[in-house]
């Protein structure tokens, strides 16, 4: 199941575990510790001292009690020194013990604050980082849908680098346009011509040469990339009933978000890309930030959805994937 990025309160979001970063001892900290206990209410805390203390790395399970959650598992996150003291892999360890105590437990859908990157002091670009590759990491053998969630706007950092690449791109675009604006512009007469007389084929004739729809097109561009299916749409971020609707359906029409999750799942090139959405009937444009973002991840190949959508998410915009359509 996929990863969803979002901007909520923790406590209101309604899955059947909620993730606390706790502190060692069973007491009540700052931050994302305190709003969860105070909308949970006293008996959180009773059950979270008959846990005892928890070492960081670890989680541990208890009831969620005034929240609407079923579970909360309360995991420690490092203290931040210089990066050079196991932070990382402790802060990977909450993720991974937490993920494994939530299946154990029969839970199909869980959210996660991003641990240690408040009071503990990890710089929020690389607990960002850390938490999307090791719920990637899970998803990649498990079904489970996660959410990772972001309070507002402070309490989320990307790469300053990674920031820079995408805005210069997006501030090119206009040169772009003009180069291919003049480009069309410089087509030969007779090149327009013929495209004329096709745009003018009969209703009769355009049925007949009708192409692939969107199901099609994918289907057979996933036994061409040799993956599995099921490598594919856990790659697209894509859950798996909706990727079986797909599937079973030759006229599926999916979201835009859909489509172009499947591009970067196979890694297309941008025109084949291109293709794949004419297929679903959308197209990629200039005067939209979503599309120019997912031209520069395309035309640099970097793939990765998850990055994508950190991306995507920093400008406020859909994220690639789905749940259900």
């Amino acid at each position: 199941m996929p990863l969803w990025i979002i901007r909520q309160d923790i406590t209101k979001v309604k899955v059947d575990c909620i993730v606390n970063s706790a502190n060692t001892l069973p007491i009540i900290g700052g931050g994302v510790d305190q709003v969860i206990h105070q909308a949970a209410g006293e008996q959180l805390l009773m059950e979270r001292k008959q846990l005892g203390s928890i070492s960081p790395g670890s989680a541990k399970i208890t009831n969620a009690y005034g929240l609407p959650a079923r579970h909360v598992i309360h995991t420690v996150g490092p203290l931040w020194v210089d990066g050079h003291h196991g932070e990382e892999s402790t802060l990977r360890q909450c993720y991974q013990d937490s993920l494994q105590l939530a299946r154990v437990h029969g839970c199909e859908s869980i959210a996660f604050p991003l641990i240690s990157s408040g009071v503990f002091g990890y710089p929020k670009d690389k607990a960002l980082e850390c938490a999307i590759e090791s719920i990637k990491q899970f998803l990649d053998l498990h079904d489970l849908m996660v959410y990772l969630v972001v309070y507002d706007k402070k309490s989320y950092r990307i790469s300053k680098e990674r920031v820079d690449s995408v805005q210069s791109f997006l501030e090119d675009r206009d040169v772009i346009e003009t180069s291919s604006y003049r480009m069309e512009n410089h087509i030969h007469p007779s090149i327009r011509r013929s495209e004329s007389v096709h745009r003018h084929k009969s209703l009769l004739d355009e049925i007949n040469e009708l192409e692939d729809t969107f199901s099609e097109r994918l289907l057979k561009q996933i036994a061409l990339s040799g993956m599995l299916e099921v490598d594919v749409y856990k790659r697209a971020n894509i859950d798996r009933r909706l990727f079986s609707k797909i599937r079973s359906n030759k006229d599926y029409k999916p979201s835009k978000q859909t489509a172009v999750a499947f591009a970067f799942a196979l890694r297309l090139s941008l025109d084949d890309t291109k293709d794949l959405l004419e297929s679903a009937g959308f197209a990629l444009n200039r005067s939209s930030k979503f599309d120019l973002i997912v031209q520069y991840h395309l035309l640099h190949r970097l793939y990765d959805i998850h990055s994508i959508n950190s991306i995507l998410f920093d400008y406020d915009q859909p994220l690639l994937g789905s749940q259900m359509e």
